[in-house]
């Protein structure tokens, strides 16, 4: 049984203020798993960010105190805005909202660490502004997500550079493959994986990301203090 949950009045454009979870997918494009020595998954691997992670426009990115890597992953978000559980591939596409340029910011060297000894990647994905977002999209602005260029630049020089159409797993069967497992609310974030070109940033890096002819934003890099 399918279960589907009413849409509210909330402000859907300003999700980043009430949504409650962010769930991301790791190893999503190919040439992107190949860049970190992953397996090509046959199921999509998921992670959580907390809502804390989201950070806008005009505040920075802050480095964590406990990393030496900290990497950039420019991704398309795709926003929830009908809720429900066990949502069929058919009909996932009308409990999208909208779209978000988004980056998940990894420490690496933490996660290569948790990795080797099998522990959750937390510290390495989920810290304070380990995701940085741009403004709303409204889903007319993007008829085709599945056909749209993300690119990534770090003090101007091109990093990132790669066409949804690489993603291993369709935003349609990530709606269903998630709801299966998580039930979807209102306000949801899904990040959809990142293609290659990641790489280290450091403080007081300017961090420019854009979907071409939709949206760019812009951020610096600074260092959290040790308390």
């Amino acid at each position: 049984m399918v279960l589907v949950s009413k849409m509210s009045t909330r402000n859907i454009a300003r999700f980043w203020e009430w949504g409650k979870k962010i769930i991301c997918v790791g190893r999503n494009y190919k040439d992107h798993a190949i860049e970190l020595k992953n397996a090509i998954p046959s199921e999509p691997v998921l992670f959580l960010k907390p809502p804390s992670a989201y950070v806008r426009e005009g505040s920075p990115i802050l480095l964590p105190f406990y990393t030496s890597s900290l990497h950039h992953e420019v991704e398309l978000g795709v926003l929830i805005g009908q809720g429900g559980t066990a949502i069929p591939q058919s009909s996932a596409m009308d409990h999208v909202a909208g779209y978000v340029l988004c980056l998940d910011m990894t420490a690496r060297d933490v996660q290569d660490e948790c990795k080797s000894k099998g522990l959750p990647w937390t510290l390495a994905k989920a810290f304070n502004t380990s995701c940085p977002i741009s403004d709303f999209i409204p889903k007319e602005k993007i008829p085709d997500p599945g056909n749209i260029n993300l690119w990534l630049k770090v003090n101007h020089i091109v990093k990132q550079n790669g066409s949804t159409s690489q993603m291993i797993f369709s935003i349609p069967y990530l709606i269903k493959y998630i709801s299966q497992i998580i039930s979807l609310e209102e306000g949801d974030l899904i990040l959809t994986g990142t293609p290659k070109g990641v790489s280290s940033v450091q403080e007081q890096d300017e961090l420019q990301a854009g979907i071409d002819g939709i949206v760019t934003m812009t951020f610096k890099v600074d260092r959290k203090k040790k308390i």
